[in-house]
């Protein structure tokens, strides 16, 4: 991606390749046009282009480019809010709106998946996440009585059997979440990006929008190249967003993440470390994640950036971090490494915003942006096909606001981090 193996590591080594796309040329006409080629911005330009509607995709580099094509790979359900506190966050009526869809997000994400026949290393064994002491053992139990009394499929493990399941004896217990999985995040938006286009959108790559005008009909938004003018414009950038749209991403504070994949595991390790392939995360406040990919690579996460004195850093961190939860691979080497940015709103939760007459878009996924993201370009479609008016959304629509201290709060993650994983490192 770009010439560059430390922005998107094991995916780019392993997805299958993108559809073929071009620039955009000329000026165009089309019913909508979408900026952005994550999982919302093609997930919206499939479902519209399904229902026969002209759709021009517009992407400043390349599909998946941003958080789409770096993540972890998690198919969450929800958000970081616990579902009791989302009414109070949101309001009753969009509160349960939002539970209620995201709470089912996994389930679209994989039915896409089915419908399209996506090769993305797909795991339905659900997603585990591991309490660390006391605190975090709290935390699970409440997550997990909230979602029950929702009837959500989740459950609490016993200390000894998520030591069977994740393969280790660090962990009090661990909330099982089986709407939820894994898949392999590039290759899961590229798949879209081919479904999209067998389905007749219209997608250009390397075209950076520079400008975007509302006119009596609509929108005409500008390349260098060329122009798209369309009734109807969706804004799909989020925490990668810049250029005319770079208020989508000033109101995001950029959270670091770094990936590491070790070699394939042999067949022995792998049936003791996540033998059921779930996913998992712990509950530290600097966390960790891990899961299996389909060769059986570990891969191995947390927050942090790769540059600079932050490279070995992390990396002598997450090498003592795996020999301490599993002294059996503590010489496996590391075969990729690859960080991004997570885009975090002031209270956790997504956004959406009107960017004018028939100029719509949602941001902000705070680091679960498969789920959300697919399910969000499907609300989109709806919203544009006429089915779902904004009153309707499982959001209020509210106006963009920079965060204080924006860039001093991105800092000091970024070196927080490293300070913590250096402590860490040395233990």
């Amino acid at each position: 991606m770009l010439n560059d193996p430390r922005s998107h590591g094991l995916w780019e080594k392993t997805a299958p390749p993108a559809p073929e796309t071009r620039p955009l040329q000329g000026d165009v006409t089309a019913d909508v046009v979408i900026v952005g080629g994550g999982y919302t911005g093609l997930s919206a330009a499939l479902h519209l282009a399904e229902e026969g509607t002209r759709v021009v995709l517009l992407e400043a580099k390349e599909i998946g480019f941003g958080g789409a094509g770096r993540n972890v790979g998690l198919i969450n359900a929800g958000m970081w809010v616990m579902p009791d506190d989302l009414p109070g966050e949101l309001g009753a009526v969009h509160g349960e709106r939002l539970l209620d869809l995201l709470g089912n997000g996994p389930r679209v994400v994989m039915n896409l998946i089915d419908k399209h026949g996506i090769a993305c290393e797909l795991e339905r064994n659900g997603t585990l996440h591991c309490a660390v002491g006391d605190a975090g053992l709290k935390e699970i139990e409440a997550r997990a009585a909230q979602w029950q009394k929702r009837g959500a499929p989740v459950s609490l493990l016993s200390q000894e059997e998520t030591a069977r399941r994740v393969g280790t004896t660090a962990y009090r217990g661990a909330l099982l979440d089986m709407r939820a999985g894994t898949l392999q995040p590039l290759a899961y938006a590229r798949g879209l990006a081919h479904a999209a286009i067998r389905a007749g959108a219209v997608l250009h790559t390397s075209s950076p929008v520079v400008a975007q005008v509302e006119t009596a009909s609509g929108w005409t938004v500008k390349t260098d190249k060329g122009t798209v003018t369309a009734s109807w414009l969706i804004v799909a950038t989020d925490a990668y967003s810049e250029g005319p749209f770079a208020a989508v991403r000033n109101e995001q504070v950029h959270l670091p993440y770094f990936n590491f994949a070790t070699v394939p595991l042999g067949d022995n390790i792998r049936r003791t470390i996540l033998p059921g392939r779930e996913g998992a995360w712990d509950t530290k406040e600097i966390l960790s994640s891990f899961r299996m990919d389909q060769a059986g690579r570990l891969v191995f996460g947390s927050v942090g950036a790769l540059r600079g004195a932050g490279t070995s850093i992390h990396r002598d961190w997450a090498r003592r971090s795996l020999k301490k939860l599993f002294p059996e691979i503590a010489d496996i080497p590391f075969e990729t490494e690859w960080y991004g940015k997570i885009g975090m709103t002031d209270n956790a939760l997504p956004r959406l915003h009107q960017f004018g007459r028939q100029a719509i878009g949602f941001s902000g996924y705070n680091g679960r942006g498969i789920s959300p993201g697919t399910v969000f370009g499907k609300v989109l479609a709806e919203h544009i096909l006429g089915r779902m008016p904004v009153e309707a959304m499982p959001l209020p629509s509210t106006d963009i606001a920079t965060p204080s201290f924006r860039t001093a709060k991105e800092a000091w993650y970024e070196t927080g981090a490293a300070v913590a994983h250096l402590a860490g490192a040395r233990l």
